[in-house]
């Protein structure tokens, strides 16, 4: 009995994801062997929802093959027509790095100028804004300064 049970309308819609796919690990004649087992578990961290094409003329053999493989991959077999085997298994959560030393990247934003006239769409632009820029009330990119501070204050502090 495989870990994850799909219901009929994920099966479904999986089974619609894959259609376009194409199969990542061939099993030959020597069957299900440790490696293919390996190979189709790295195919699975890797995209999570993938075929398996299997060269057995035996219909009970590919089904007990999609069994063994959904058992110990903890995969849920979404479909099994012809030849072509279908897996799905979530892909795991990346662990995020962090580093204190590090800065922010730099950021998308949209900029939206109307038109004069109230008739036409108004233009969007998507810019790249980096940690030292800053975009001004009129949509313009101007690198950030350092605040200017009078002389008076300069000469307090020293």
């Amino acid at each position: 009995m495989p870990a994850i049970e799909l219901t009929p309308a994920q099966r479904k819609e999986k089974r619609g994801e894959a259609h376009h796919l194409d199969p990542v690990v061939m099993i030959g004649a020597d069957g299900l062997t440790p490696a293919i087992v390996k190979e189709t578990d790295a195919a699975l961290k890797a995209h999570g929802l993938i075929k398996v094409r299997m060269f057995s003329d035996d219909r009970t053999t590919r089904e007990a093959a999609l069994a063994q493989l959904s058992d110990e991959l903890n995969a849920a077999p979404v479909q099994h027509i012809g030849k072509l085997l279908v897996l799905w298994r979530p892909l795991p959560r990346k662990a995020a790095v962090e580093r204190e030393d590090r800065k922010p990247g730099p950021r998308t934003v949209k900029i939206v100028s109307f038109s004069k006239s109230g008739t036409h769409r108004p233009t969007v632009k998507k810019v790249k804004v980096f940690g030292n820029e800053r975009v001004t009330a009129g949509g313009q990119i101007k690198r950030a300064k350092s605040r200017t501070t009078s002389v008076k204050k300069k000469a307090q502090q020293d």
